[in-house]
């Protein structure tokens, strides 16, 4: 942000960091706890009931076996596993300083999604510090070339559902299988969820957390393609970008 005269003003850039963040952090994990649970709760008591075939679909749908199976079934399958590359982009770099690390959350989410997401989220503390050591794996997925093909990935699959896919097929599926309900339902959580990451991962590398990107963060999965794509790179010396820096 800047002030009269052109120049950024650090005192309304914290501001804005303040803004985008929770004035309370116990109650951010209060909640996202309870969030948890309930979704938890939710897709194993009050979800429609399972189907016999769900484990032959899985199967499948893993092995490209698509033949009689919905396209918008297969897209949505195939784009659950395009999520955790986004987040790999954020919480590699998050984790950094955090006394839970973040790497077994971001490798159970490949398999159960948002249901990893949030212990996370609930159990991290906010901050945009960063020490400035970049290992060979967070530069892997620092780089702008992962949402480049997360991007690619996630147009291909909408086109393909957008297509060739039966949305009354899809629907009624929805209310009649658990798997294909609880997924869908794991799709909308993680896209509501990755903005909360937002404001951290921006400022620790000296970003505007007012600015355009942020808002085209929270278009739900292309969104955050984009801002991968779009983002700065992380520091990498020992030195805090200026937002991160304290006063």
């Amino acid at each position: 942000m800047t002030d009269r005269d052109g120049n950024r003003s650090p005192r309304r850039d914290r501001i804005a960091i303040i803004f985008y963040r929770s004035s309370c952090p116990m109650v951010s994990k209060v909640l996202l706890g309870l969030l948890w649970l309930g979704f938890v709760g939710y897709a194993f008591f009050l979800a429609p009931p399972d189907r016999p075939e769900t484990w032959t679909l899985i199967q499948h749908l893993s092995t490209g076996q698509w033949n009689g199976i919905d396209a918008w079934v297969i897209a949505l399958f195939n784009v659950m596993g395009i999520w955790p590359l986004l987040y790999f982009g954020m919480l590699f770099a998050d984790g950094d300083g955090q006394k839970v690390r973040a790497w077994p959350f971001a490798i159970a989410a490949m398999a159960v999604g948002a249901f990893s997401i949030l212990p996370y989220l609930a159990l991290r503390t906010p901050h945009s510090d960063w020490s400035g050591q970049k290992t060979w794996g967070l530069r892997i997925w620092d780089a702008r070339w992962i949402g480049a093909i997360a991007l690619c990935g996630s147009a291909a699959c909408l086109w393909f559902g957008l297509t060739q896919g039966n949305w009354s097929d899809f629907t009624r599926q929805w209310y009649t299988s658990r798997f294909i309900h609880v997924m869908s339902l794991d799709f909308l959580m993680l896209s509501v969820l990755f903005p909360t990451l937002l404001a951290d991962d921006m400022s620790r590398r000296g970003m505007d957390p007012t600015g355009p990107l942020r808002f085209i963060a929270v278009v739900p999965l292309l969104g955050p393609c984009i801002y991968l794509m779009a983002r700065s790179p992380l520091p990498d010396g020992r030195q805090l970008p200026a937002s991160a820096s304290p006063s």
